[in-house]
């Protein structure tokens, strides 16, 4: 109900009437059944803009940062962010993230749309990063399709850093479904995930007309450039899948 009442009588006219998104697409999304929608990630904006302009549901996977903060301040953003479909999600890799994908899979098993940002945290220079392969694991854990999704200008509208957005139009582009049963019962296949991985993102910086960055992490770059800037300036390991 929250969820609801926010998209179609708060939030959802306020964006559409300030923000004027345009969207090309819209008909890829699958009315029925279960599907990820796989977005580029510019802006902390993108999970509101994407959830106005499709008419299901979606939950997002959203980093567990939001759900941990202590005091009432903490507890308030945790609640806010579960009700608004956020699923807590483990970055950290190995089997803690694997834990975390437990819930994205039950919401694709329930025939319910999920949203993911494959590169795991946004885009600190506008460019698109390798994907991790958590959203090949769970397209093929769940045998759904997934729905390449391209963000476009959130990263005008609301900067990293930026809590009160600039007024500017955006835009959502959805490409058609990829369909990957051709890799049935493969989901434990570490070769099979990455090359699912990969085409995904290569659709996505296709659809977005992002540069392609294949063989380095987003968040690889975001710890060398603190690195710099702290004076400790050092070569980070890329992060696990």
């Amino acid at each position: 109900m929250f969820y609801w009442f926010m998209k179609h009588l708060v939030v959802g006219p306020l964006l559409v009437l300030i923000f004027r998104p345009w969207v090309s697409g819209l008909r890829h999304v699958p009315a029925p059944g279960g599907a990820i929608l796989a977005s580029n990630h510019l802006s902390f904006s993108d999970s509101v803009f994407l959830p106005v302009v499709v008419p299901r549901p979606v939950a997002f996977l959203a980093k567990q940062e939001y759900f941990t903060g202590t005091g009432p301040k903490g507890w308030a953003t945790a609640l806010f962010f579960r009700l608004i479909n956020q699923i807590p999600m483990d970055r950290s890799g190995g089997a803690a993230s694997a834990l975390s994908l437990t819930a994205g899979a039950e919401v694709l098993r329930e025939g319910k749309l999920l949203g993911i940002y494959p590169e795991g945290t946004r885009s600190p220079d506008g460019r698109m990063y390798r994907g991790k392969v958590g959203v090949a694991t769970l397209a093929l854990q769940a045998g759904v399709p997934v729905v390449p999704v391209a963000m476009i200008g959130t990263d005008k509208v609301q900067p990293i850093g930026r809590i009160i957005p600039h007024v500017r139009r955006v835009g959502i582009i959805i490409g058609p479904a990829l369909d990957f049963s051709r890799y049935h019962g493969q989901h434990e296949d570490r070769a099979v995930l990455r090359t699912v991985t990969d085409e995904i993102m290569q659709t996505l910086a296709r659809l977005s007309g992002q540069e392609y960055v294949p063989d380095v992490y987003a968040a690889t770059v975001k710890a060398q450039s603190a690195q710099k800037r702290s004076g400790h300036a050092g070569e980070d390991p890329a992060p696990r899948d």
